[in-house]
């Protein structure tokens, strides 16, 4: 934890020079941030110099809920010192939403803030996007010991893809080619008119599905060139990663043969349809802004990134339906997205027509496969209980929010885009709304609804079983 305090701090260094070259009033806030974390990671470090080094499952589990913590209580400092986010409360929701990559904001008015603090608002969903533990266990062979424990903590899941035997190897490869998709869409955003800086300021969190903005009404007025640009690397970024490795390498048969890509493209594109019909029906906007607001909302949802470029709750209420419904989607399994994922629910639908094969021909042994291969019984019986718990918090933060005060679109809506990482929600806490209103106990249970939702679910809820603490 010492080691990935001290990672902390240096990109608060970054985000300092990038205070000290636009000559922000965040230049202290951020000098104070680093110190203070760089101090805390160099201590831990010395004291536990001597401690042990191998990692068994139960402390990765530990390693890894703590430094989603930890990472959010001092990356939140900035925003704290510098006086823009008077109250902790608020500053450490800000900071968890950006590391989780949910993108719920209780800022008013974003563009009012030092260049520094926008930067390590979006730098904050760079490195939570494609996970902390892995970017550690990239560049720093320390951590290589136990990596392989780290690793299923942090990227929990129905499937596993390594692209390496080694698992630092798979951890670099899968950061390049982040860092890869990253640049390549700093580069069409400047092309399309957008400053270097916001350009790889939105760069860091639409790779990261994360989706904090620059702007105060996101990119409702950007020209449709550029939220193509978006659309495109959304969809990229909630597409598993093994699959931009394949096709990188010249693989692109790989893509198409796999069926979660295949149903995620084809849901995309239904729920798109669907509401583009439903606007032209009502005749409120053109075929073409029809077709792109919805591309780009249903996109934007179902990738739980959370750019707006339309108030899709002024759309009538099948339109919402639909979009609430897309929030539990998610992205691939493998991607930087959130959700229930799409590997789950084609899991659960092929599994249910299953059923009605094995209704009539009882004595038949009929495996659910995926891509060609028999799932084991194990990994159905745990996306089946992910599910149910999945429903079951989704229930129970809703009550919560109920009980703190929100009305029942606005409960659930919060609840849903916090469990999923998605940002905007419905109700007051819709895509031209934010979290501000939210109480301050609502925030802190919010907080926590983000980080089981980045870190789905078991990885938190293990660390509070009892079976977790017994020798």
């Amino acid at each position: 934890m010492g080691i990935l305090l001290m990672i902390e701090s240096f990109f608060l260094l970054i985000s300092m020079l990038i205070s000290l070259i636009y000559g922000g009033s965040d230049l202290f806030s951020f000098f104070i941030s680093m110190l203070i974390s760089a101090s805390v990671g160099f201590l831990s470090y010395i004291l536990t110099l001597k401690s042990k080094k191998k990692l068994a499952r139960r402390e990765a589990y530990i390693i890894c809920f703590l430094v989603w913590v930890i990472f959010s209580l001092f990356g939140s400092l900035p925003f704290y010192f510098s006086g823009h986010i008077p109250f902790y409360t608020d500053a450490f929701f800000e900071t968890m939403s950006g590391f989780t990559t949910t993108g719920a904001s209780i800022l008013n008015d974003i563009e009012s803030l030092p260049k520094g603090l926008l930067f390590w608002r979006s730098l904050t969903q760079w490195m939570g996007g494609m996970g902390i533990i892995l970017m550690s266990l990239a560049i720093l062979p320390i951590l290589g010991i136990g990596g392989m424990q780290l690793f299923i903590a942090e990227v929990p899941g129905p499937t596993l893809d390594k692209l390496h035997p080694r698992i630092k190897e798979t951890a670099k490869r899968l950061w390049g080619i982040y860092i890869l998709f990253t640049f390549l869409e700093v580069i069409f955003l400047m092309f399309g008119g957008m400053s270097l800086f916001d350009s790889v300021c939105h760069s860091f969190t639409t790779m990261a599905t994360g989706g904090y903005s620059n702007y105060n009404t996101s990119l409702i007025n950007v020209s449709p060139y550029i939220q193509s640009v978006v659309i495109i690397f959304m969809f990229i970024a909630g597409t598993n990663f093994s699959l931009s490795f394949f096709a990188l390498n010249g693989k692109f048969n790989k893509i198409w043969k796999n069926e979660e890509f295949r149903y995620y493209f084809a849901f995309t594109l239904l729920f798109t349809f669907v509401i583009s019909a439903v606007l032209m029906q009502n005749g409120k906007q053109s075929l073409g802004k029809s077709f792109l607001d919805s591309l780009f909302q249903v996109v934007s949802l179902m990738t739980t990134t959370g750019y707006a470029t339309a108030d899709y709750l002024s759309w009538g209420h099948f339109p919402i339906v639909i979009c609430f419904i897309v929030m539990f989607f998610g992205g691939s399994a493998g991607s930087t997205g959130g959700g229930i994922k799409i590997v789950r629910i084609l899991l659960i639908l092929k599994n249910s027509a299953l059923e009605l094969k094995r209704l009539i021909h009882p004595s038949a042994i009929i495996p659910l496969r995926l891509n060609k291969k028999v799932v084991r019984p194990e990994i159905f019986t745990n996306i089946l209980a992910f599910l149910v718990l999945y429903i079951l918090i989704f229930v129970m933060g809703t009550l919560a929010m109920s009980i703190l005060g929100s009305d029942l679109d606005t409960a659930m809506g919060a609840t849903i885009a916090s469990l999923g990482n998605i940002g905007p929600g419905i109700g007051d806490v819709g895509p031209m709304s934010n979290f501000s209103e939210i109480s301050f106990v609502g925030k802190w249970i919010l907080s926590l609804l983000m980080l089981m939702g980045r870190l789905e679910l078991f990885t938190v809820l293990v660390i509070f079983s009892p079976y977790f603490w017994k020798k």
